[in-house]
């Protein structure tokens, strides 16, 4: 076929060029002008061919065996899912990608611990594309949004706690929740008794409550959450005196957060 028709052909579909038996450079460059992606159906391409592949979809990255490293940052700065197509990409490139977008970790095999770090606080739910993030990881995501603890398969203790203190809505997404659990998450949040009321005994509650209120660094929204909590002295289900409760066993620090809640309710 005469090279005027060729040409036109690659002109009308830029793909057509792997189809074409020794195309010469002009037509190469004339593929890959129209579509980089295009790329792929050339062998030992040059640099100038690589670069105006990358110059029309940054995606042509994929078909570029060792990119340079201002190939790669043009990659992804074009958009952050590049990452996917980058061989062997450095961590620099990997922390400009990550830097857009948590998600990039996806693309990252065994993410060092800073790299998830840097992932779940930028977008906390990128953990859910981490196999197995570290504990750091882990505490870092729920403190952001105890939401994180569903794309945890196997949490941390510690990380639970810390997801159940922010919300007690997160003992929802806690597997093989047991009696101890229920205490000790009971310990950190107060609030978490309006899921558990069933599960303790009016006995084993006021142990919980014996130990966090007698404590004098207790946290001043622990105590206020207990007053305002769904354990009352006209419940069916738990009775209890809250305010005597405090008064009996509670810290001065404790004693004195319950006089102001008191007042606050007058």
């Amino acid at each position: 076929m005469e090279k005027s028709k060729l040409i036109e052909m690659i002109k009308n579909n830029p793909n057509a060029i792997a189809y074409i038996n020794n195309p010469t450079d002009e037509m190469k460059l004339l593929a890959i002008k129209k579509n980089g992606l295009a790329l792929k159906y050339i062998d030992n391409p040059t640099s100038q061919m690589q670069e105006s592949a990358m110059d029309n979809n940054a995606r042509a990255i994929e078909f570029i065996n060792n990119p340079t490293e201002d190939m790669m940052i043009k990659a992804i700065n074009d958009g952050w899912i590049n990452l996917e197509y980058i061989k062997n990409p450095t961590d620099t490139i990997i922390k400009l990608a990550i830097n857009q977008a948590g998600w990039a970790i996806k693309y990252v095999n065994n993410p060092s611990e800073e790299l998830q770090l840097l992932a779940v606080r930028k977008n906390y739910d990128s953990i859910k594309f981490i196999k197995e993030p570290f504990e750091r990881a882990q505490e870092e995501a729920v403190k952001i949004s105890y939401d994180a603890l569903r794309y945890i398969n196997s949490p941390t203790h510690n990380a639970e706690l810390i997801a159940i203190k922010k919300d007690e809505r997160a003992i929802r997404l806690i597997n093989d929740l047991d009696k101890n659990k229920i205490l000790e998450f009971l310990k950190v949040n107060i609030l978490v008794i309006k899921y558990v009321m069933k599960e303790i005994s009016k006995n084993e509650l006021e142990q919980v409550l014996k130990e966090a209120l007698s404590n004098e660094d207790v946290e001043e929204k622990y105590v206020r959450d207990y007053l305002n909590s769904t354990i009352d002295k006209n419940s069916d289900i738990m009775l209890m005196d809250k305010m005597m409760f405090i008064y009996k066993y509670g810290s001065k620090k404790a004693k004195k957060i319950a006089v102001d809640e008191k007042l606050k309710l007058k």
